[in-house]
């Protein structure tokens, strides 16, 4: 098929298409007589494994590294192994995550607990010297 069909198929724009062939993640690409892109069938599971695995966090490099020049070559193991890291990775994010998350929603509750005399300027002041009381009292404690 022709890079139109494949665009279409896949709903990537064909300079898409051509950028990841052109650092290797698209590797099955043959060239007609008249120059023209020929794409097998394979072309568009690849792309679709591509499109969902940058959704679930692989960085380019990751899926040059994963994707195997054969879609039947793929070694089960190692893609097994792969999968679970990044799934690892993912947990690590969203305990991060709800940590900044928490401390903003502190941070939210200090500035609306801004007393009704009291100035922008002054409260921002109290909100700061809270956090660095809440700062100083973390770094005081002993690890366990």
């Amino acid at each position: 098929m022709k890079i139109g069909e494949l665009a279409l198929r896949t709903s990537l724009a064909p300079s898409r298409i051509r950028f990841y062939e052109r650092i290797g993640l698209l590797k099955v690409v043959k060239r007609q007589a008249n120059g023209y892109r020929s794409y097998p069938e394979d072309a568009v599971l690849v792309l679709q494994l591509i499109t969902t695995a940058q959704k679930a966090g692989f960085r380019l490099d990751e899926l040059r590294a994963l994707l195997p020049d054969e879609l039947a070559a793929w070694k089960h193991g190692d893609l097994i192994g792969t999968l679970r890291r990044k799934v690892q990775d993912i947990e690590v994010l969203q305990v991060q995550l709800a940590e900044n998350k928490a401390h903003l929603l502190a941070l939210l509750a200090q500035i609306e607990a801004k007393p009704a005399d009291m100035d922008c300027a002054a409260n921002a002041r109290r909100v700061l010297s809270e956090m660095q009381l809440s700062a100083d009292r973390g770094s005081r404690r002993t690890p366990v």
